[in-house]
């Protein structure tokens, strides 16, 4: 089957294109006993192809499972030229539209094949009944070389009477704490539920070995992995649940929304449906963050804007300079943002397999309490800073005369003439350099730290000045004239009233 151009549909969402059903015969007429029967679909996308396919499967009564393998040619592409790459999914008999109840799965590239029936499902898919209907195969071409893409499915029926259904269990949203304090966590991570290589388990132990108290769950567009953290879990270690809807125009993290929630990924900027799903997140429960912004893979740059966004991922994995990029691009937005409706930056790992560094970087929030309501008001309040790994420790405050004193996030209300003292204080990060920022570049760094690491700065202006300060703490340069790569940084304090 050769795909044209005039088969083209367009839906609410994105453009989408529906080939032609896969009949199987039912139950009763393939014959007595749990037997199975393969059907194998084949064609061909060509370069432009819509960003999904949809392939409907006629699914009769009496299946137990279903089992999805898929193969597509990567011929050779000259250099600078996209190859192939063929992403999949499925939704059953309720359907596919956006937002809807049918999503049972989403793989991406990370897998051939996978199965779904009553008791269990492939990582990354959603256990339950295969109940009789029109169900769809989603191919999502990421990208097509120009001699196009070469696809191959074979579907898999097999009939029987299904297994007791499973029951999910989520983690607890509490625990144990210590009361209103300094809590580490990272917040975009990848398990085998979706591309990582790292059980829930692996990722647990790893998130305590780097002295994590949060984590938040993130797969690829896929909430499959909610009900698999309930036993990694503890008193020391509190499970946000999440996903990464990852778009064809940049990805974002739904951070600690309901357990069990799913937000669609199908949709472009020029769609205009990025806002109906950052609002069906915060009804979830959820903070709108949009991820490693500037980033360079296909598909990866955000182009949504940030209007929607509760918080930006800043730093994303190692310091690079896509991450020097995002800073300088959030900084530009403090003093353009409504003094009520400021954007506050964070960090996170993406951590997918090793040596991906669990909790390099990790976003350090003060909050009331280990719980997911006070994390997330934390992070959406900008009560936080951003370290490369626990052995970094930051104090910013800056202060004022009767008294008045603010910390990260926060404003200090003085006159615009009176003096201000802004102070940060260090601990591990050894050779380090402190800046402070404001709203016209860097205009203080000390000397580089001695060797135990600790040390602090302090720096006089007024709220005429300076409208808001921050603090970065900076490796020595790697390249002449340019900033070294962040060892931490903090949210800002705003000044004036």
């Amino acid at each position: 089957m050769v795909v044209g151009r005039r088969e083209l549909l367009v839906t609410g969402a994105a453009a989408a294109l529906t080939l032609d059903a896969v009949t199987f015969a039912s139950a009763d007429e393939h014959g007595p006993g749990s037997g199975s029967h393969t059907e194998v679909v084949r064609g061909t996308l060509p370069t432009g192809s819509p960003d999904f396919v949809y392939l409907p499967v006629e699914v009769p009564s009496g299946v137990r499972e279903i089992h999805v393998s898929y193969t597509y040619e990567k011929p050779p592409v000259p250099p600078g030229t996209a190859g192939n790459a063929l992403d999949i999914g499925i939704f059953d008999e309720r359907g596919t539209a956006p937002g809807g109840k049918g999503f049972r799965g989403w793989s991406g590239g990370a897998r051939s094949e996978f199965f779904l029936r009553s008791d269990d499902a492939t990582p990354g898919y959603l256990p339950g009944r295969i109940r009789p209907g029109t169900w769809h195969l989603a191919l999502g071409p990421y990208t097509v070389a120009p001699e196009g893409l070469p696809y191959e499915v074979t579907i898999t029926l097999t009939y029987g009477k299904p297994a007791p259904a499973v029951r999910p269990k989520y983690p607890p949203e509490r625990a144990k704490g210590r009361g209103r304090a300094w809590y580490r966590g990272d917040c975009h991570l990848h398990s085998w539920f979706s591309d990582g290589r790292r059980t829930p388990a692996e990722i647990g132990a790893l998130a305590r070995a780097a002295g994590l108290d949060f984590i938040n769950t993130s797969e690829h567009n896929t909430h499959a992995a909610h009900a698999h953290w309930a036993d990694v879990a503890g008193d020391d270690l509190l499970v946000l649940l999440g996903e990464e809807v990852t778009t064809r125009n940049g990805h974002v993290v739904a951070l600690g929304t309901d357990p069990g929630t799913f937000v669609d990924f199908r949709y472009r900027a020029r769609d205009n449906r990025f806002g109906h799903y950052a609002k069906a997140i915060r009804r979830a429960g959820g903070l709108v963050v949009p991820a490693h912004p500037h980033a360079t893979c296909i598909g990866c740059n955000w182009k949504f804007g940030f209007g929607e966004a509760d918080a930006v991922e800043v730093w994303n994995g190692p310091y690079t300079p896509d991450d020097e990029v995002s800073l300088a691009d959030w900084d530009g937005t403090l003093q353009a943002s409504p003094r009520d409706r400021w954007i506050p930056a964070m960090g996170n790992s993406d951590a997918h397999r090793d040596p991906d560094r669990i909790g390099g970087p990790q976003t350090v929030v003060l909050a009331d309490d280990l719980t997911r309501e006070a994390i997330l008001a934390g992070i959406r309040a900008g009560r936080s800073y951003v370290a490369e790994s626990s052995a970094v420790e930051l104090s910013f405050s800056a202060t004022g005369g009767k008294g008045l004193h603010a910390g990260i996030g926060e404003r200090l209300p003085v006159s615009p003439e009176d003096e201000v003292t802004v102070r940060l204080d260090v601990k591990g990060a050894p050779g380090c350099s402190i800046r402070f920022v404001t709203d016209q570049g860097t205009l203080f760094t000390g000397p580089p730290l001695p060797e135990s690491g600790a040390g602090g700065a302090e720096w006089r202006t007024t709220a005429a000045y300076a409208s808001y300060v921050r603090a970065e703490v900076r490796r020595a340069a790697v390249i002449p004239l340019l900033p070294g790569p962040l060892a931490a940084f903090t949210n800002p304090v705003f000044l004036g009233r």
